[in-house]
């Protein structure tokens, strides 16, 4: 009998680490900590201080799971009205609201003062923004406007830049925000093929999100297009600067080619299966672009 207690007992704590963790948003926060990985690694101009690398992708985990977490709990209700996200733990009931709170906002505070004692300022400082644009400005702003989407691809790019000055100390270089750029550009296509996919959600959740507007997806189009147009120049000129090499550029070009034939067949079609491929290759685009970055690294 105790035994079977205590089997009991296991899988019910499993469940609620499991649930726990699901509220950190686990996938975004991974995508965080290889965008400042990348930043960490070019910042450091060769000379990588591997214990400050540790110490800066604990800081950076805590912000980005205390973020994602807020996140959930700031849009609970919002959630429970979308097939997609309506058993997530907060409006699935697993998760009460204020044990939510309290580790969102206590696993900010924590990566904030942690990155500030134990990296410099700069990086504190940058993730922090990144958490308050995110949490404070685009969430509330998805109910309210379809710039959404551009003021969220702001924190979504910033993680590149926090590595950066992780390394560095200072925001003030010009490879950073060339990280920047590539991820801002590809994560407006990004978002707005998973708008289109996920649309009825949204307008059911009230979400202003573009498609929302564009019935015919011209405008969708557009905002698809030039971003991924604007990736050409911008991976680039990480070769020009010589922070990476021939073989990131051969490749980086030729993904970004595959990106730009996925954003021309939405065009052309503007329908769920078309959007649905745009969002599979973005969802691919970017971490084989690190991938690129960190063997050109090691090479």
């Amino acid at each position: 009998m105790r035994a079977e207690t205590g089997i009991l007992q296991e899988s019910s704590l499993k469940r609620v680490l499991a649930d726990y963790y699901e509220l950190t948003k686990p996938g975004i926060t991974f995508t965080v900590l290889a965008s400042m990985w990348v930043g960490f690694l070019m910042g450091a101009a060769g000379s990588v201080d591997y214990l400050l690398m540790a110490h800066a992708t604990l800081g950076t985990w805590l912000i980005a799971s205390g973020t994602a977490a807020h996140n959930m709990y700031l849009e609970r209700r919002f959630d429970g009205l979308m097939h997609r996200t309506k058993q997530r733990p907060l409006p699935d009931g697993r998760i009460g609201e204020q044990p939510a709170l309290f580790l969102s906002i206590g696993s900010i505070v924590a990566g904030f003062f942690y990155l500030m004692v134990t990296t410099n300022p700069a990086a504190g400082l940058v993730s922090l923004a990144t958490a308050g644009l995110y949490l404070w400005v685009y969430t509330p702003l998805k109910r309210i406007s379809a710039l959404n989407v551009f003021v969220g691809a702001i924190p979504g790019a910033l993680p590149a830049v926090g590595g950066w000055a992780a390394a560095s100390g200072t925001i003030f270089e010009h490879g950073m925000w060339i990280l920047f750029g590539i991820v801002f550009c590809w994560q407006i296509p990004h978002v707005m093929a998973i708008a289109w996919v996920c649309r009825k959600d949204y307008e059911h959740a009230g979400f202003q999100m573009l498609p929302k507007r564009d019935r015919n997806g011209l405008v969708t189009s557009l905002w698809i297009l030039v971003p991924i147009l604007i990736l050409f120049p911008t991976v680039w000129k990480l070769y020009v600067m010589e922070l990476a090499g021939f073989m990131y550029l051969a490749g980086s070009l030729l993904l970004t080619v595959g990106f730009l034939y996925y954003g021309i067949q939405f065009m052309l079609h503007r329908d769920h299966g078309s959007a649905r491929s745009l969002m599979f290759a973005s969802i691919a685009y970017l971490p084989l672009i690190w991938i690129l970055v960190f063997l050109d690294w090691i090479v």
